[in-house]
């Protein structure tokens, strides 16, 4: 009968513990997914620039303003301008607020909150003023200019909603996240969107 040496028992119980220990550790794997929420949460705070829906605009603000007495425009006292402008509308989802649900290393279900208008933008270097008046009795001020750029804001954002962006920001978000996603191996994808209750006062 042919000894064995100790040597090559040795290597022969390091080589079966070795197996049976990357047996245990590809089975662990298996069980838990390979990404967890927060190395995902820190994926889509990269993509958030690329999930915005951007709004060019390009308009005229006619201002018009009387002196008043007990509500009523005094005759002589008017003052108006013209403003040129360049500017733009952002609307977007915050993607600091999404919630992540990793099941699996297959499927995950995302929660994005409602859409809202991020940023309305000016450039004060576009404005261009046209058909200024002079009127002694009632000069235009700083504060006119502000007002009246104050308000063609409130009117783009109107404009925007009206026109969809809000919807449009929603599906950008959920194209974004649908595309990382994937790139990342997950083929079951549901994204829902953030149910907000009203409060009862």
């Amino acid at each position: 009968m042919r000894n064995i040496s100790i040597p090559t028992i040795f290597f022969f119980l390091t080589t079966v513990i070795l197996g049976f220990a990357l047996l245990i550790n590809n089975n662990k794997r298996a069980d838990y997914p390979g990404y967890s929420s927060s190395t995902i949460m820190n994926r889509i705070t990269h993509i958030q620039e690329l999930a915005l829906v951007k709004h060019n605009y390009t308009g005229v603000i006619s201002y018009k303003d009387y002196m008043k007495f007990l509500n009523i425009n005094i005759p002589l006292t008017d003052k108006y301008f013209l403003l040129k402008y360049n500017g733009y509308l952002k609307a977007g989802v915050d993607f600091s607020r999404v919630k992540i649900d990793v099941q699996n290393d297959s499927t995950i279900h995302v929660s994005i909150p409602k859409p809202k208008i991020l940023d309305t933008v000016i450039d004060e270097k576009s404005v261009e003023v046209f058909n200024e008046s002079e009127n002694a009795f009632n000069p235009i001020k700083i504060s006119d200019y502000n007002e009246a750029l104050t308000r063609e804001k409130n009117n783009m954002i109107k404009d925007a909603i009206d026109q969809g962006i809000l919807s449009d920001a929603t599906e950008q978000a959920k194209i974004a996240l649908r595309t990382m996603l994937e790139e990342m191996g997950f083929s079951q994808i549901y994204i829902t969107e953030e149910l907000i209750i009203p409060q009862i006062h």
